[in-house]
């Protein structure tokens, strides 16, 4: 019975000694030194900024991209112990002591190294020799432009990480099962590609690649008549499962672990609507905390633009009067000025009244006010009534003046009717809702709508914003449209006693709160449309600067000498991806020509391979590269790295087809053999050029300074003697 135990328990594993050898060189190469230097470097700047509120639970927007690259930031100074009390404020600050420069720097130091031992393996599954495969590693090993990217708290080497795991999990999926299923591969192709575009929108980009890669896949399966239609469905689905579905879920996740993590009030509150502000803890959220929920008659409130553009600004009056002429001659009706005041004011507040009844104060039971309802809006301090006429606006003459009206018994009757329109609603029943309902006010008279034209009024409107009646109104526009942020049932019918009220807080007891489906769907709004005026950059660059380096980005300058660390690719590898990329064109283009013509220069299962290869990395390139020609923002050498590695990774793929098909003798193989051993020792020799500036030490002298200027282009720093 227990005969088993006479015989030794034998375990067997496989270890190929190349990835250990290129995981521990990526690893020393990414890691070495990576506290130096102590001070902030280029785009930390920006990103601690963020780093630092994630600690302080803040909420913020950064319209770059979703949140979780900067999570993955986050979490290297929560190992560290950062508390996130450091002034972000500019580049080259030193590092206090409380800053984990090391544990902050860590995780995008390990993507990078990683991407060593991913090259190597990419090229194994794509079926090239392991020489290939080798060669393919050591240029991303020696590629001076990747090691300054990950060994700061930037995000492109976790975003060309998750890039490249997608890419070697798909290939691995496909070529270990190319009419099955594994668990395992398309796990990894789930998570790489939602982690890709989590980091950043430009992981998308390798995604819908991927995506037209398995589209195409399954195309060639529903060919293969040995598959069932059932089979062929379970293939659909699964597939669908791991490259739609559970992506997807995974991105929204990454959303709500962000909106969890922050939920105290900040400074990027003001862009999000009063409903998601509310829903923080601290700032709008301590002054509406328990408002009533319905607005009724009689309800005192504050009315803020959807908008939000050129700043948040609520509905606002105050006693002083357009003038009775403009600057261009034109005529106003000389009303009380009605304008969006971007301050909260007392002067805000307006007071819902019942054009049938006179009282000022909420009945009881309240009567709320409902879609479609008529109502006065009252200015709460001068008592004033909200109005417009055909009399055309300051700034706006194509639009009608809004103002507050006053008899000045000149024939000029009160226009205060307002038709309530809830563009959000459900129903046409639906109760105008403090926070959450969206409303327009159409005037009855002249069926123009309440709108900011965004426009800053002269110094007699105090360059508050203008307020006008759009007369030809289509569709809901968010500068038409309101939403009440305070609000309080109004109590005290006498003035006095009603201004007093105005001015204390609100203090009442219904909460309202926002699903976390409609908070993320408007963070995703906002992080796609919010756009940050683009200044013309120092260091920015067009696409086309990218290709041959025409440009580079100074990271990092030591505040006494000549050390510095800038963002410089190796040349050498750069031009040989160039000519790869060509090379592998050309020769596609000669060989579809002559398979036309029925002439077939290699075997079937090499041209298979060369087009699968060609699939991933040339189209890796141009889906990572070509879209940066319609975009219309800063670009930066830097935007260019997940597109040059897909490159890089061709340089050998295009060397063994040469050596394979078209050295046919052993002389030609032979003098080929020996100009790659001389062209990858010019490629060492770039790298070790170029390291002072990589690592940012030794520090140089002015003449080698000037001597790594190898074109007028690049802008390396020399101080003034």
């Amino acid at each position: 019975m227990l005969g088993f135990l006479r015989k030794p328990v034998v375990v067997t594993a496989e270890i190929n000694m190349n990835l250990v050898a290129l995981t521990v060189m990526g690893l020393i190469s990414r890691l070495w030194g990576l506290s130096y230097p102590r001070a902030v470097v280029f785009d930390e700047v920006y990103y601690g900024q963020f780093v630092s509120l994630y600690m302080k639970r803040i909420f913020f927007v950064d319209d770059s991209g979703p949140p979780f690259g900067h999570m993955l930031l986050a979490l290297g100074g929560y190992l560290g112990g950062f508390d996130g009390n450091f002034l972000w404020n500019r580049i080259g600050a030193e590092y206090s002591m409380n800053v984990p420069v090391w544990s902050l720097r860590l995780l995008p130091a390990l993507a990078g190294a990683l991407c060593v031992p991913l090259a190597y393996q990419i090229l194994v599954e794509l079926q090239f020799s392991h020489c290939a495969a080798l060669g393919a590693a050591l240029l991303i090993l020696l590629e001076n432009s990747l090691i300054t990217q990950s060994r700061f708290m930037l995000l492109e080497s976790v975003l060309i990480f998750f890039i490249l795991l997608a890419v070697l999990s798909y290939l691995n999926w496909i070529v270990s099962h190319p009419f099955g299923y594994s668990c395992g591969d398309s796990f990894f192709v789930t998570v790489a590609c939602s982690c890709a575009v989590g980091v950043k929108y430009m992981g998308l980009f390798t995604y819908m690649l991927l995506l037209a890669i398995a589209g195409l896949h399954f195309w060639h399966m529903i060919g293969d008549q040995n598959l069932s239609n059932v089979s062929l469905m379970c293939h659909f689905l699964a597939r669908g499962l791991a490259l739609i579905i559970i992506p997807v879920a995974m991105y929204l996740s990454f959303f709500y672990v962000h909106l969890t993590l922050l939920y105290r009030s900040g400074p990027h509150d003001q862009i999000m609507t009063s409903a998601f502000q509310a829903s923080l803890e601290g700032g709008l959220a301590r002054i509406t905390q328990g408002q009533p929920l319905e607005v009724a008659y009689g309800s005192q409130i504050t009315l803020r633009n959807v908008l939000g553009k050129p700043m948040q600004c609520w509905l606002h009056s105050h006693t002083n009067t357009y003038p009775i002429r403009y600057e261009n001659g034109r005529g106003s009706s000389h009303q009380q000025q009605v304008t969006c005041y971007p301050f909260k004011d007392v002067n805000n507040w307006w007071i819902v009244k019942d054009p049938g009844m006179q009282q000022l104060v909420v009945s009881n039971p309240p009567r709320p006010v409902r879609h479609g309802h008529i109502v006065q809006l009252v200015h709460g301090i001068t008592t004033r009534y909200l109005n417009t006429h055909d009399v055309a606006a300051p700034l706006s003459p194509h639009s009608q003046e809004v103002s507050c009206y006053i008899d000045y018994n000149i024939s000029m009757p009160a226009q205060n009717l307002w038709r309530v329109e809830i563009v959000n609603r459900e129903s046409d029943t639906d109760v105008w809702k403090t926070i959450l309902s969206e409303v327009r006010f159409v005037h009855v008279n002249t069926s123009a709508v309440l709108k900011l034209s965004g426009a800053s009024l002269p110094e007699w409107g105090y360059r508050q914003l203008e307020v006008v009646g759009e007369k030809l109104s289509k569709g809901y526009h968010q500068s038409m449209v309101w939403n009440v942020e305070e609000h309080r049932y109004g109590k005290s019918q006498e003035q006095k006693e009603r201004e007093v009220e105005l001015h204390s807080p609100t203090q009442m007891d219904i909460s309202k709160n926002l699903s976390f489906m409609a908070k993320f769907t408007e963070l995703q709004w906002k992080i796609l449309t919010l756009k940050n005026e683009d200044t013309e950059h120092k260091y920015s660059s067009s696409a086309l600067d990218w290709i041959t380096m025409d440009t580079n980005i100074a990271y990092w300058l030591h505040p006494t000498s000549g050390a510095q660390i800038h963002l410089l690719g190796n040349v050498v590898t750069w031009a040989s991806a160039n000519i790869a990329a060509l090379v592998y064109t050309c020769l596609s283009l000669w060989y579809l020509i002559r398979r036309r013509r029925k002439i077939y220069d290699v075997p079937e299962d090499a041209w298979q391979l060369w087009v699968s290869a060609g699939g991933i990395c040339v189209g890796g390139w141009a889906v990572n590269y070509l879209p940066f020609f319609l975009m219309e923002k800063t670009l930066f050498l830097y935007h260019y790295l997940p597109a040059v590695t897909f490159q890089i990774l061709l340089i050998p793929i295009v060397l063994q087809h040469l050596s394979d098909h078209l050295c046919r003798s052993l002389l030609l193989k032979s003098m080929f053999s020996a100009l790659i051993v001389a062209w990858f020792s010019s490629v060492y020799f770039v790298y070790c050029t170029f390291r002072p500036v990589t690592y940012g030490e030794p520090s140089l002298s002015v003449t080698e300074l000037k001597d790594l200027r190898w074109k007028d282009s690049w802008n390396i720093l020399i101080r003034k003697q």
